[in-house]
């Protein structure tokens, strides 16, 4: 198997700018499906601005390209990672001067929100047409957000939920006891393998959790779940259960029950 970043690497020495040529914005193809790459290639091979200047075919290979290689737009299939949103986080972190474009096989609000609040500029279809593809990428190369009808209209519901319950009086808002603990421990600054080893239960379950209380108290981040809570005084951040004697990372023996939030009994 080839080491990380190795493709994009070969394809950079094997297509470098001629003489006096403008770069362009540069192109990491990130996609399992090599038929899917091709196609994109095609796409951008006709556009005297768009290079693809490497291919990546595992989360693996991306995130080894990351900072190492100039790239201005990662095309990153989010079936690429078990959490598309945070791989999103963890490219980004890596390699700070890059954009990425998410391409998702069907429309999910949820992903498109999480992906764009973890910094994606863009979140498209497969099915999206070359036309839209090529301007999307321009968008997207020049530090513009991207988004079809769709998007759009998910990103603004969001907001106007948000701002109306943040205009509100104070809200009643009911936290059962689990997820105030899980929320108590963001408070502290914990990360969900330190939440998950306090509460005795695995990342994902954790993970579930929290999506639902953002939901429930119309927050994008940690940060603002943290504030919100803390400025309304709806947990108490002394309420963090004490670190076991022995933890144990229970993520490594999840045994496929980490699939729903009931992890937690």
């Amino acid at each position: 198997m080839a080491s990380p970043g190795l493709k994009l690497a070969e394809e950079q020495a094997a297509f470098p700018p001629q003489s006096g040529e403008e770069a362009g914005i540069r192109v990491l193809l990130a996609d399992q499906q090599a038929i899917f790459r091709a196609g994109l290639r095609k796409i951008f091979a006709v556009e005297d601005d768009i290079r693809v200047v490497g291919q990546a075919e595992s989360l693996e290979q991306t995130l080894g390209s990351a900072g190492k290689f100039a790239v201005d737009v990662v095309v990153f299939e989010a079936a690429l990672s078990p959490e598309p949103a945070e791989a999103v986080t963890e490219f980004l972190r890596k390699s700070r001067d890059s954009r990425v474009i998410v391409v998702t096989e069907q429309p999910d609000q949820e992903l498109t929100l999480e992906c764009l609040r973890r910094g994606a500029h863009a979140v498209i279809s497969r099915e999206i047409e070359p036309d839209s593809l090529v301007e999307c990428v321009r968008k997207v190369a020049n530090g513009e957000a991207w988004l079809d009808p769709q998007g759009t209209a998910w990103v603004l519901n969001a907001y106007r939920n948000n701002a109306t319950r943040q205009s509100g009086a104070r809200p009643k808002v009911q936290l059962t006891p689990k997820e105030s603990v899980i929320v108590a421990c963001v408070t502290q600054g914990m990360k969900n393998k330190e939440i998950a080893i306090r509460v005795g239960t695995t990342e994902q379950v954790v993970k579930n959790y929290l999506r639902k209380v953002y939901d429930k108290l119309g927050v994008a981040d940690r940060l603002e779940l943290a504030l919100f809570c803390l400025h309304n005084r709806i947990v108490d951040p002394n309420s963090v259960p004490p670190a076991p004697e022995h933890p144990v990372d229970r993520t490594q023996h999840a045994n496929g029950a980490v699939a729903g939030s009931g992890g937690i009994s």
